[in-house]
């Protein structure tokens, strides 16, 4: 008898609105532990917005979710917060990883510098580590901000197109990646448009207008609804 996958993440009628949009529409979810989950749909579907409400860093407007980790969420983003103009670095920006777990004013040990230089490396980034972001292309900032998401080390790590501005041996790259972290014991979610990393996902979870248009086996990543403006 198979017992069934733990369940990571659990959605249930949860709405969100994003300014005046309503984003999240009675999004209800069972997210499988420790495998990769693609959520995919357009631009303007509510996958960045789910991804939010799951990392906790986005409120829902009714509903719950419950996230059976011990850790914080790991998220990231398209794009760092940081503006071009300011000198963080791309070992600054992996190292912002460690935060969490360092607290306040304490200097990153011996430990934390080992896990932020094998990051970089996993990533093929350690040759950027004194570049400034603003220097970086698009396809090199996304690997710095992914190595700083693995330095958090967190059991649960939130994607938004995490292989965005990569050439197609990059996106295979990323997507053997975050299945070898998911074999790891880690809950992979991530936002994608790639068809490729989302047919190799574990679970797939379409998107359309706010809402679940289906999941896994009938989660075509080629049939998403287009939003509606």
């Amino acid at each position: 008898m198979v017992c069934p996958t733990p369940v990571a993440v659990g959605l249930r009628d949860v709405s969100a609105v994003y300014g005046a949009t309503t984003a999240l529409r009675q999004v209800n979810a069972d997210i499988p532990a420790h495998r990769v989950t693609a959520l995919v749909g357009p631009n303007g579907s509510g996958k960045s917005t789910l991804l939010g409400v799951i990392a906790g860093v986005h409120s829902p407007a009714s509903g719950t979710v419950r996230r059976a980790h011990d850790e914080h969420p790991a998220l990231v983003v398209q794009r760092s917060a940081a503006p071009d103009r300011l000198p963080v670095t791309v070992r600054d920006t992996v190292a912002m990883g460690r935060w969490a777990h360092l607290g306040a004013w304490r200097r990153p040990k011996a430990a934390d510098r080992a896990l932020i230089d094998a990051c970089m490396e996993r990533l093929g980034i350690s040759a950027l580590a004194s570049r400034t972001l603003g220097s970086l292309s698009g396809g090199q900032r996304q690997r710095a901000l992914l190595a700083q998401g693995l330095a958090q080390q967190s059991d649960l790590l939130l994607l938004d197109e995490p292989a965005a501005g990569l050439d197609p041996d990059a996106q295979t790259a990323i997507t053997d990646l975050l299945a070898e972290v998911s074999a790891g014991g880690v809950t992979v979610i991530h936002a994608t448009h790639d068809t490729d990393a989302a047919l190799r996902a574990d679970h797939r979870i379409l998107i359309g207008n706010g809402r679940i248009v289906a999941t896994n086996a009938d989660a075509d990543p080629a049939a998403a609804p287009h939003p509606v403006h």
